[in-house]
C-alpha cells in the first residue's frame, strides 16, 4: 500500500465524493474514504475495491480530524492528495426541493443559525482538515489539495446580470463556496514556495443529494474535473476551474 500514492477524500461515502474516490483508485491510488459514519464508509470502500479504506472523519469535529490525521501518519506516513469534498447545501430537513433551499437562503430572510451550520462544514471544516493534514502533505513529493467548489460561488459570474443562476446567489451555500474559493487562494499563496498545489475545482451542476438530485449532470461526469486536478502532479496552483475550463473568481 505504501508504494502507491495516498489520497484522502472527505465525504466520500456517497455522491461525487464516492465517484472521486473510485476514480482515484482506478488511477492507482490508495484511497481513504472519509465518512462521518464509519459503517457507511466501509460499505463505500468495499464497493470501490481493495485499494480503498474507510476512515471515520467528521470535518466539524476537531477530535475526529485529529484521530484521522494520526491514523494516516501511522499507517502511511504521508498524504499525496487531499480532496476536500464534504459539503452541505442547507441545515434543514433532508429532501427539501432546490427551489425552497434557494428561497430560504436569500440575504433578507436567511437564518443565521443555518448559515453558520453550512459554513461550519463547507468553510471551517476545510480549513481544519487542511491544517491537520499539512504535515502529511509536506511529507509527500508533490502534495496537492483539491477543494470541491461550485460556479455558483463565482463573484464575477454572479455580478453579471446574464448569469442564469444569479438568483440563487444566497448567503448560505453559494456564499460558502465564495468563501471556500478565498480560502483556496490563501492556502495556495502560502504553500506555493513549498511546492504544495492548492486548487478549487467545480464538478458542474451534478445530480446529488446536495441539490435533491435536481442537477443536470451525472456523478461520473461531475467527478472528472476534480479528479483531473487531483492527478496533476505538475499542474498549476491557485486556480478555479470547472468542466469547461477556468472559472473567474
Amino acid at each position: 500500500m505504501k508504494d502507491k500514492p495516498i489520497a484522502l477524500v472527505t465525504g466520500a461515502n456517497q455522491g461525487i465524493g464516492f465517484q472521486i474516490a473510485k476514480d482515484l483508485a482506478a488511477n492507482g491510488y490508495a484511497v481513504l474514504v472519509g465518512s462521518r459514519s464509519l459503517d457507511k464508509g466501509e460499505v463505500a470502500a468495499k464497493d470501490i475495491g481493495r485499494d480503498a479504506h474507510a476512515i471515520q472523519l467528521d470535518v466539524t469535529d476537531a477530535s475526529s480530524i485529529d484521530v484521522a490525521a494520526r491514523r494516516i501518519r501511522n499507517d502511511f506516513g504521508r498524504l499525496d492528495v487531499l480532496v476536500n469534498n464534504a459539503a452541505i447545501s442547507h441545515a434543514g430537513k433532508p429532501g427539501r426541493p432546490l427551489e425552497e433551499v434557494m428561497a430560504t437562503s436569500r440575504a433578507s430572510v436567511a437564518s443565521l443559525d443555518e448559515v453558520r451550520t453550512v459554513f461550519e462544514t463547507n468553510v471551517f471544516g476545510v480549513i481544519a482538515v487542511t491544517q491537520a493534514m499539512l504535515p502529511l502533505l509536506r511529507a509527500a513529493k508533490a502534495g496537492r489539495v483539491v477543494n470541491v467548489s461550485s460556479g455558483v460561488g463565482s463573484l464575477a459570474w454572479n455580478s453579471d446580470p446574464n448569469f442564469p443562476y444569479r438568483d440563487g446567489f444566497g448567503v448560505s451555500y453559494a456564499a460558502s463556496k465564495t468563501a471556500l474559493n478565498a480560502i483556496t487562494l490563501s492556502f495556495a499563496i502560502e504553500l506555493e514556495a513549498e511546492g504544495i498545489k492548492v486548487n478549487a475545482a467545480s464538478p458542474g451542476f451534478t445530480a446529488t443529494a446536495l441539490n435533491n438530485f435536481q442537477g443536470t449532470d451525472s456523478i461520473e461526469l461531475g467527478a472528472r474535473n476534480p479528479v483531473r486536478v487531483a492527478l496533476e502532479t505538475n499542474g498549476p496552483t491557485g486556480t478555479f476551474s470547472g468542466p469547461d475550463g477556468a472559472i473567474p473568481w
